[in-house]
C-alpha cells in the first residue's frame, strides 16, 4: 500500500527541510508534472530560466537565492534525451555554484536505462556513463521511478531511490475491474518479476508471453504461458516505446480466449507512430503515468489514459527532505 499523508499536512511540513529550506527547480522535460508536484507540496517552483541560445546551447539562470537549500531538480531525461540530460547537468552546475546545500535529481524517467549492459562486441554501457555524468556534475542524490533494470541503482556512487508506480496502478485497477476475472500478464520473460509483484498485490493469476525479437523495434509473439481464456488480461511493463510488443501480445491473448486486454505501463515513451499503432490495435486501453510529458498524439488518443505520479513523487521528496524513510512508502 502507498502510505501518503494528506497534501495539506505534507505541504505545511515541507516548506523547510531538516537542515534548511526546500527548493523545487523544473527543467523543460515535463513542466506540467513539476507544477503538479509543487502544488501537492503547497510550494512554488523556484524561479529559473532554462533556455537556448541561437546556436542551441543551453543557458540556465537560477533567479532565487538557493544558498544552504535542499534543492530538488525535476527533470525526466526523455525525448529529446540528450537535450534534457544536458539541461539536468547544467542546472546542477548552476545550483552547485550557487552554494545549494544538497541537490537531488528527481528523474521520473531515466533515459538510456535500456543500455544497461553490453549488447555486443565494442558497444557501450550508456546507462553507467549517464550515471557518472550526473554524479560528477554535482548531484548528491537521485530519485527515479521504475528503472528498466534495478541494478542500475548500483551504477551510481551516490544514494539512489528507485520508486515504484505499482501502488498508483493497483489503486486504479481495483477501482475499475472485478478482480475475480482479472489476469496479470508479463509481455516477456524479463518482466516476470514486475508482473508477479502486481499480481500478488491484487491476488490474481499470472501469465507470461514468450516472445522472440527478430530485430530492434520489432517483436514476434510466439506463445502464451498460462490459460487466459475468459479473463480480462492486464499487460504490465515498465516502458512502451514502439508499441509493437503490446499489440502482438494483445493479439496472442485474444487468440487464446482472453475476454479483453488492457495494458498498464509506467513510462509512455510512445515514439514515432506508436500512438496510432495503439489506437488501431485490439488493446482495450493503454494506461501510462505522466513520468514523460505526453505528445499531442497521446493526449488525443481515445484509448490511452494517463495516471498522475505527482503525489507519489511529492511524498518521496517530502520524506527525503525531512530525513524520513522512503522505502516505507511501499510497505
Amino acid at each position: 500500500m502507498l502510505n501518503i499523508v494528506s497534501s495539506k499536512a505534507r505541504g505545511e511540513a515541507s516548506m523547510s527541510a531538516k537542515n534548511g529550506s526546500i527548493k523545487l527547480v523544473a527543467g523543460n522535460s515535463n513542466p506540467a508534472l513539476a507544477q503538479e508536484i509543487a502544488n501537492w507540496l503547497h510550494m512554488p517552483l523556484t524561479k529559473a530560466i532554462v533556455r537556448r541560445f541561437a546556436d542551441m546551447e543551453i543557458f540556465v539562470e537560477i533567479q532565487e537565492n538557493v544558498r544552504g537549500s535542499d534543492v530538488f531538480i525535476i527533470q525526466s531525461t526523455s525525448f529529446p534525451a540528450n537535450d534534457h540530460l544536458m539541461e539536468l547537468l547544467i542546472i546542477t552546475d548552476a545550483l552547485r555554484r550557487a552554494s545549494a546545500r544538497r541537490i537531488t535529481a528527481v528523474v521520473p524517467y531515466f533515459g538510456y536505462a535500456r543500455q544497461d549492459r553490453k549488447s555486443g562486441s565494442r558497444t557501450p554501457i550508456s546507462a553507467k556513463l549517464v550515471a557518472n555524468l550526473i554524479t560528477r556534475a554535482g548531484v548528491d542524490r537521485v530519485m527515479t521511478l521504475d528503472l528498466h533494470a534495478g541494478q542500475i541503482q548500483g551504477f551510481f556512487d551516490i544514494p539512489t531511490d528507485n520508486l515504484y508506480a505499482s501502488p498508483v496502478m493497483v489503486r486504479d485497477i481495483k477501482e475499475r475491474f472485478d478482480l475475480a476475472n482479472v489476469m496479470v500478464v508479463s509481455p516477456d520473460v524479463g518482466g516476470v518479476v514486475r508482473a508477479r509483484g502486481l499480481a500478488k498485490r491484487i491476488n490474481t493469476p499470472l501469465a507470461i508471453i514468450d516472445k522472440r525479437r527478430e530485430r530492434a523495434g520489432e517483436s514476434e509473439v510466439m506463445n502464451v504461458i498460462g490459460d487466459a481464456a475468459g479473463f480480462t488480461c492486464i499487460l504490465v511493463d515498465d516502458i512502451v516505446d514502439s508499441g509493437g510488443t503490446l499489440v502482438n501480445a494483445a493479439d496472442a491473448l485474444l487468440a487464446n480466449g482472453a475476454k479483453d486486454v488492457y495494458a498498464y505501463i509506467t513510462h509512455g515513451v510512445l515514439s514515432g507512430g506508436a500512438a496510432a499503432r495503439i489506437a488501431g490495435s485490439r488493446l482495450k486501453e493503454l494506461v501510462i503515468t505522466d513520468s514523460i510529458q505526453p505528445t499531442e498524439a497521446v493526449r488525443n488518443s481515445a484509448n490511452i489514459r494517463t495516471l498522475s505520479i505527482a503525489s507519489l513523487i511529492g511524498e518521496a521528496i517530502g520524506r527525503t527532505a525531512s530525513e524520513e524513510s522512503v522505502s516505507s512508502l511501499f510497505d
